[in-house]
């Protein structure tokens, strides 16, 4: 029986190294955990199925008339259609798991995190991934209430997925503004103040009322909005049918705004990560 001593090699336990997944692996695991946090947080999807309802039908109780419409689909246009996407956008905008970023760096996970291997881009398209999931989700409820009420969409089932899409991508691309601040301040307080952003994107546009009724500098901020060819974009796929030119704006202008919020988002991650 031999009694020598054990070899190096078989005493010493071999390095254990964190392997490297790559880009797509690191996205898929950091939207699967934002994702999972969801459910934990009711306050961010609750008002965001409420908050739409509300607009929906007190500026169709109050505006329907004033505008000449009838609601039905007759002589004017329908207000009820017109509508929806406002609602739409109330539903998916601001929606973002910025705050959860704000607690990762809070409680040092965050830190930690950037001890790893993990492809530090990842850490923000990630999240970015499994908001558009949510938000894709949210516009589902308003649809439905909207087929409820009578309206339907003039493109048929592929009109509902573009708008679905499209609506989709603007809650995405408005997510870079709580994600830019989130990533630069680390402060929750600072992140739930991102959506007063929103109010000159919704309420100087053609939210409420049709381009043609407003004048003077409401009319000219309208214009220069985004906001209002994006709505435009999704009214023709709703009301109209496949308008290409208008269709084209509505995505031109989410290209636009989308350059400058993750633009910014980027940026305050690099800047976080030279901190960490």
């Amino acid at each position: 029986m031999s009694t020598g001593t054990p070899s190096t090699a078989a005493a010493t336990p071999a390095p254990v190294h964190a392997r490297k997944v790559g880009f797509a692996g690191d996205v898929v695991s950091v939207a699967i955990r934002a994702l999972r946090s969801i459910p934990r947080d009711p306050e961010v999807i609750i008002p965001a199925l409420i908050i739409p309802v509300f607009f929906f039908f007190v500026n169709v109780g109050a505006l329907s008339k004033l505008t000449g419409a009838t609601g039905d689909g007759g002589a004017g246009f329908d207000y009820k259609a017109f509508q929806i996407p406002t609602a739409i956008l109330f539903a998916v905008t601001g929606i973002s798991r910025a705050n959860t970023v704000v607690t990762d760096i809070q409680t040092g996970y965050l830190d930690r995190l950037l001890m790893t291997p993990v492809n530090r881009l990842a850490l923000l398209v990630g999240m970015m991934v499994a908001d558009f999931v949510l938000v894709v989700a949210l516009t589902i409820p308003v649809i439905v209430m909207g087929l409820i009420v009578g309206v339907s969409f003039a493109t048929g089932v592929g009109g509902a997925v573009a708008f679905v899409l499209i609506s989709g991508l603007w809650g995405l691309v408005f997510a870079g503004f709580p994600y830019a601040i989130a990533l630069k301040t680390g402060n929750p307080a600072a992140v739930n103040t991102s959506f007063v952003i929103f109010f000159p994107f919704m309420f100087l546009t053609t939210a409420f009322v049709p381009q043609e009724a407003l004048s003077g500098w409401l009319s000219g901020a309208a214009d220069a909005n985004p906001v209002t060819y994006l709505l435009a974009a999704l009214r023709s796929i709703l009301m109209d049918g496949w308008d290409v030119s208008a269709i084209a704006k509505g995505l031109g202008a989410l290209a636009g705004v989308g350059v400058v919020t993750f633009g910014l988002a980027l940026l305050a991650l690099r800047s976080r990560v030279r901190r960490s």
